[in-house]
């Protein structure tokens, strides 16, 4: 998280934006993200230049040759107003969206082909590349989070029901998780890659040493990790914040996961995602295999279905969906459920209470967590009862001292020590014959045992004397203003 100078710093850019009508925050970050690749590019090539020259040597394809020096921020940085605005329009935008394509290290590239630049004049692009300027996008670390910050002004959902998951919450996730630069990780659904840049961010704080072999990183910065989505905007974000976390050349695709276009399958041991909940799909764009599983058109059933098909076996999975998904009764709702608990392992529930998405969603959710093995194997089922994640639970969203996440994490991984926990207290283990007796619902009420606290009240007599006493009080203090007046 960015405090004090350096989120002031972003504040003000984002102002500029605001103060010159750029209103949508989607639009800002997505502008913003050019021009941040625009001035890595150049900082990457001044490191290439460097290194060679310790050597005496002529830097090997180029990414600016001589036809577009130009186009480098180190030079149109130093351009009149007006000059840097003209030259933007016609020289750098169009090098990003065409040239760069062909690019094999530019992974962002790739997306820019329906981009637009929006900054609308001279004054206002001169101002936030001054900006941007002062902050040092060289250093990962500090820019993935700066990008974090940026994305945390996202307020708003998608059309499919897709909504921005809190920073809080995937990383909490990659914590139950634990991935190791063995798997093979994935979100379907990746939208501005959160769950895959928290896995990478997991994977180079405690495999720091494994990281340090060539083949390793070359791995992590290219195969390890990948992603889908069905807008092109996400793509562009996603792609700029993987590479603000190391992850250079992504393995990600604009898809739609759900179509027959996906045929990827039996292909990975880890899937973290929070998949669109809400959405309708045309029956005939569905990937038959899919519909198999759950015989449904809704997003949040055939994307559970989808992640059984794309783990391998013995791969797993850590998933948002909505509470409907653990209690729905229509068919398809009990044929996920039921193939998850019978025909694979279903390892947990994670009840989360519904202000974790405000301000921009009401919705109760819960992480379902689970292991395909095509053999079944869930024995017990953990359930958790969240009730607070460290802010608080209105559209405000302030930081309060009340916190699940750390225990949630703790007994995750200690799950021996859950079975004699009673059903009374916010996490306790249920054999899974009694979640198939009870139609596969896996709601946590349905489990937990509510303990009411007998209340005495006294006597009618007394409760009336009470009320004399308190009546006669009253009237003596009538009779003293009287008396004042």
């Amino acid at each position: 998280m960015i405090t004090g100078e350096l989120k002031n710093k972003v504040d003000g850019i984002w102002d500029i934006f605001w103060s010159n009508g750029v209103s949508n925050p989607l639009t800002v970050i997505e502008q913003l993200t050019y021009l941040m690749f625009i001035k890595i590019l150049d900082d990457n090539e001044t490191r290439r230049e460097a290194d060679a020259a310790l050597f005496d040597e002529t830097l090997d394809d180029p990414t600016f040759d001589a036809e577009h020096q130009n186009c480098r921020w180190s030079v149109f940085r130093n351009y009149e107003p007006e000059a840097m605005f003209s030259n933007m329009l016609q020289n750098v935008f169009p090098f990003i969206k065409n040239d760069l394509v062909a690019d094999d290290n530019a992974a962002f590239a790739k997306y820019m082909k329906d981009a637009t630049f929006l900054v609308s004049n001279a004054r206002t692009l001169t101002r936030i590349v001054a900006k941007l300027d002062e902050i040092d996008l060289g250093n990962k670390d500090i820019m993935g989070d700066v990008y974090e910050y940026l994305l945390s002004k996202l307020e708003t959902s998608g059309q499919n029901g897709q909504f921005r998951t809190p920073r809080h919450i995937i990383r909490m996730m990659a914590e139950l998780m634990e991935p190791t630069p063995d798997d093979i990780i994935c979100d379907p659904a990746m939208g501005s890659a959160g769950f895959i840049c928290a896995a990478a961010a997991y994977i180079k704080e405690h495999y720091s040493a494994e990281l340090m072999d060539a083949s390793v990183m070359q791995r992590f910065q290219t195969t390890m990790f990948t992603g889908h989505d069905t807008d092109s905007t996400m793509m562009r974000i996603g792609a700029m914040n993987l590479m603000l976390h190391g992850v250079e050349a992504p393995n990600i695709t604009q898809i739609d996961s759900l179509s027959e276009d996906n045929d990827i399958r039996d292909s990975y041991t880890l899937i973290m995602a929070n998949p669109p909940f809400k959405g309708s799909l045309d029956k005939e764009t569905i990937a038959k295999d899919l519909r198999s599983v759950a015989a449904t058109t809704k997003t949040e059933l055939l994307f559970l279905a989808l992640f059984l098909k794309s783990l391998k076996v013995g791969g797993r999975c850590a998933s948002i969906v909505p509470d409907g998904v653990l209690f729905g009764s229509q068919k398809a709702h009990k044929a996920i459920r039921k193939e998850i608990i019978e025909g694979n392992r279903l390892q947990a529930v994670i009840s989360m209470p519904s202000g974790v998405f405000k301000p921009y969603a009401g919705v109760s959710t819960a992480i379902l967590i689970f292991t395909r093995t095509d053999n079944g194997g869930t024995d017990n089922v953990w359930f958790y009862d969240m009730e607070a994640d460290g802010f608080s639970l209105d559209d405000k969203r302030d930081p309060v001292k009340e916190n699940d996440i750390p225990d949630i994490i703790e007994r995750f991984h200690n799950l021996d020590k859950e079975f004699d926990r009673a059903r009374t207290e916010k996490s306790f283990m249920v054999p899974v014959q009694e979640i198939i007796d009870n139609d596969y619902d896996l709601s946590i009420n349905k489990y937990k045992e509510i303990v009411y606290e007998k209340i005495e009240y006294p006597p009618t007599s007394e409760i009336l004397a009470d009320l004399k006493k308190l009546n006669a009080e009253i009237a003596e203090g009538l009779a003293e203003l009287e008396g004042m007046l």
